[in-house]
């Protein structure tokens, strides 16, 4: 998820503690609405193209307010527009409904199951023939961040679709640092970006997580898990490694991408679930050595977290008045067991971070406009109550995200104060943590150290 280093600036300076005095710039407006693709190309299709169409069902050709259809043809990257009995949108919109067929739309019903499948196809646009899964098809975002991608690879993974989960978990794998780590973001050609942000140490847990997550979910091939694991056992070995003699990893960026001098929640609870995911894994595989290891080190943890965290209520950071963080639910089901002070920690974040328009901002003391909702952290309520047997909490959450999509029903980045879809759409941590809610809504996911809850 792309922020502006302008937020490490406000951190640094002390101007984010002043939000009642502060005069925060516009959002920026939406500049995209959905994407037309084939498979090698995308297309972002700009609002004002957008106005009045809407997406043949399970499919990514658009039919305009005139009947006729737009959609990007094979070996294009530019759109045409064809008559409604075109042969060539027939057939792309034929192929797109057989991907989709050859999993599970999770769904109670017809709206969410559309709204599923529509995030599930947003996804396929969002990867590459590589595995390369960008954050969304915009110059500022069209990179790889490693949470995003892992996360996205789970989305794929919780609807059968494996092939392509395996392809994002190898591109990962391959884009690893040698320390076991991975930087911010990546190209998609999978070059590291250097453009001043820190390294965030939780994709070190939420790789393993996806892989095991991946595995979990019946991927068909157990070879594919066996490639990955020496990825897997470089970054618990480095998880593992990070944790310091009170047995929490060091302060850094989360996924606010800004730096904390004490341990955040953002980067622990990540760690913890993927510690718990490399000792099953190694177990699996046989590895004995490694499972007791990377078991110790997740317990080691988990008692930090329950040491330093719990009795805040599982703030952002360790330090008092570090305010409610959306990355508490990372402890909550689909993560963690089912706890009852992490439930009410989630409850309680949940309020405390939901603005007048309806979604949330990441945290309490976030710095930047409060009036503007991120539907990522929306949608992580959402994951956190289906998965926790909230059925009600679950769906008003998922219908505050589907009634702030774009005109043709893709997840934007943001929502303004006025209910204006805002940057880029669709994004896609935002897409797989709604798909893993629709998931969760039917069964449950299952729970890395704990199996199915």
């Amino acid at each position: 998820m792309a922020l502006t280093l302008v937020v490490a600036l406000l951190f640094v300076t002390g101007l984010g503690d002043l939000r009642g005095a502060r005069e925060y710039p516009e959002p920026i407006p939406l500049r995209a609405a959905g994407l037309l693709g084939n498979g090698a190309a995308t297309y972002p299709v700009p609002p004002d193209e957008a106005r009045g169409a809407e997406y043949l069902p399970g499919s990514n050709v658009l039919r305009l307010p005139n009947g006729d259809l737009r959609y990007l043809p094979p070996g294009s990257s530019v759109p045409v527009t064809v008559p409604p009995d075109d042969p060539g949108a027939t057939a792309a919109v034929s192929e797109t409904r057989a991907w989709l067929e050859e999993g599970v739309v999770p769904g109670a019903n017809e709206d969410e199951r559309r709204m599923a499948a529509r995030a599930l196809l947003d996804l396929r646009l969002l990867t590459e023939p590589n595995g390369a899964a960008v954050a969304a098809r915009y110059p500022r975002w069209n990179y790889v961040w490693p949470r995003d991608a892992s996360w996205m690879a789970a989305a794929f993974a919780a609807t059968g679709h494996h092939e392509e989960s395996y392809e994002v978990l190898e591109f990962l794998a391959g884009v690893q640092e040698p320390d076991g780590t991975w930087e911010a973001r990546y190209t998609t050609d999978g070059a590291p970006v250097d453009d001043g942000r820190p390294p965030q140490l939780d994709a070190t847990g939420w790789f393993p997580w996806a892989v095991w997550f991946h595995a979990a979910t019946g991927t068909r091939d157990a070879e594919e898990v066996r490639t990955l694991w020496p990825a897997v056992r470089s970054a618990a070995d480095a998880a593992s490694g990070s944790l310091g003699a009170n047995g929490l990893p060091p302060g850094g960026a989360d996924y606010w991408e800004i730096e904390t001098w004490r341990p955040n929640l953002g980067t622990a609870a990540p760690l913890r679930a993927g510690l718990r995911a490399a000792a099953e894994l190694a177990d699996g595989l046989g590895h004995a050595t490694e499972a007791r290891r990377y078991t110790g080190a997740a317990a080691r943890l988990d008692a930090a977290i329950e040491r330093e965290f719990a009795p805040r209520g599982y703030p952002r950071t360790a330090r008092p008045g570090s305010g409610a963080d959306a990355a508490v639910s990372f402890l909550a089901p689909p993560f963690a067991a089912p706890n009852p002070m992490v439930s009410r920690a989630v409850d309680d974040a949940a309020g405390r971070l939901t603005i007048p328009n309806g979604g949330v901002e990441p945290g309490e003391r976030w710095p930047q406009d409060p009036t503007v909702a991120w539907t990522p952290q929306t949608a992580l309520f959402a994951l956190s109550a289906a998965a926790g047997g909230d059925r009600a909490a679950a769906d008003c959450w998922l219908g505050w995200l589907a009634e702030h999509r774009t005109e043709l029903g893709v997840f934007p980045e943001k929502v303004d104060g006025a209910g204006e879809p805002k940057t880029v759409a669709p994004l896609g941590w935002t897409g797989a943590v709604v798909v893993l809610a629709l998931r969760s809504k039917e069964e449950p996911l299952p729970v890395p150290g704990y199996g199915v809850p």
